[in-house]
């Protein structure tokens, strides 16, 4: 009888798969996590790019265009939580001697506030020459994992985007 309980391989699949099933588990709901993390990185860096497009577009702008700039850009967010999206579009404009400064600068969220006007902006090297001026679109958003175990620590996702004006030489704010 003890040689036969030893040759009888019947429940063989049943132990490896109870030995199996909680790695792979594991192993696809962190791949789960992974890509939503991912997915919410590319959605806010399209915010970003979109808010900058929308802003360069026109040669002048108002608080509320801005404010409807800001509500596309939650909508691209969608259908990731919008509370952790902060988003900043501001006007930076060199001077004659080629120091790049705010224009204006309107934001959403606490994490970005508003550049107060004439704020001198450290730009990348050879942006904008004297006397010419670029849109500037920020995003912050912090990730948060639905998984604890799987990201324990929020991810946050930086962009910024500069874009030249498209109908003028400077975007203007009529009402900022």
């Amino acid at each position: 009888m003890l040689r036969s309980f030893f040759r009888d391989r019947r429940g063989v699949s049943a132990v490896e798969f109870a030995l199996i099933a909680p790695v792979m588990i594991a192993l696809y709901l962190a791949m789960t996590e992974v890509t939503m993390a991912l997915m919410s990185d590319r959605r806010s860096d399209h915010v970003a790019s979109a808010m900058g497009d929308l802003a360069a577009q026109v040669s002048s702008t108002s608080t509320s265009d801005i404010s409807d700039i800001f509500s596309v850009g939650e909508q691209i967010m969608k259908p990731f939580p919008t509370g952790p999206l902060n988003m900043r579009l501001s006007s930076v404009v060199a001077d004659s001697s080629g120091v790049a400064k705010v224009a204006w600068s309107r934001s959403q969220g606490l994490g970005l506030p508003a550049y107060a006007d004439e704020t001198v902006i450290t730009l990348p090297d050879d942006l904008i020459a004297a006397d010419e001026s670029v849109v500037m679109a920020e995003i912050r958003y912090t990730y948060t994992s639905s998984l604890a175990q799987t990201l324990p620590t929020p991810l946050v996702f930086n962009h910024t985007y500069y874009l030249r004006p498209r109908r003028a030489a400077k975007v203007t704010c009529t009402d900022c």
